[in-house]
């Protein structure tokens, strides 16, 4: 059996997608939806949205959200959610372009709150501690 033949043919096209080293955390979830479970296109969508997105694990326990072994930070989490989603196109024969419209099901986050800039310190120099140019231009070192 030849190397390229171990995997599913859907596997090997998360290979070749992710192929540099920088990706290989991608085509990890990119097989992951290969490999779901899922009989429809939507319902391995779903998946994505379970594997890549912090959820609490104990029902009513929102703690328990930091034990969920899905990425943590929003930008990995998106990553993962669409390399899992290129899966799961590649496992139903979906136009890439398709695939990679596809959005989580999750609210969007509000902007971030900027926090009021902070006065400006009132300054206790003299006139006789302000130094002209001509004064630091004429000294030696």
């Amino acid at each position: 059996m030849i190397p390229h033949q171990w995997g599913s043919p859907c596997g090997n096209q998360c290979t070749h997608k992710y192929a540099a080293l920088m990706q290989i955390p991608w085509r990890v979830f990119c097989k992951k939806g290969c490999e779901a479970d899922r009989e429809t296109w939507e319902e391995c969508l779903e998946e994505c949205n379970e594997i890549c997105y912090k959820d609490p694990v104990l029902r009513d326990q929102q703690w328990s959200a930091c034990i969920d072994r899905s990425p943590g930070v929003d930008r990995y989490s998106e990553e993962c959610f669409h390399a899992c989603v290129s899966g799961c196109g590649f496992k139903f024969d979906k136009n890439p372009d398709i695939a990679d419209k596809v959005r989580p099901n999750r609210p969007a986050k509000p902007p971030p709150v900027e926090k009021p800039a902070a006065p400006p310190a009132e300054s206790t120099a003299t006139a006789e501690d302000i130094s002209t140019a001509e004064d630091i231009l004429g000294t030696s070192a």
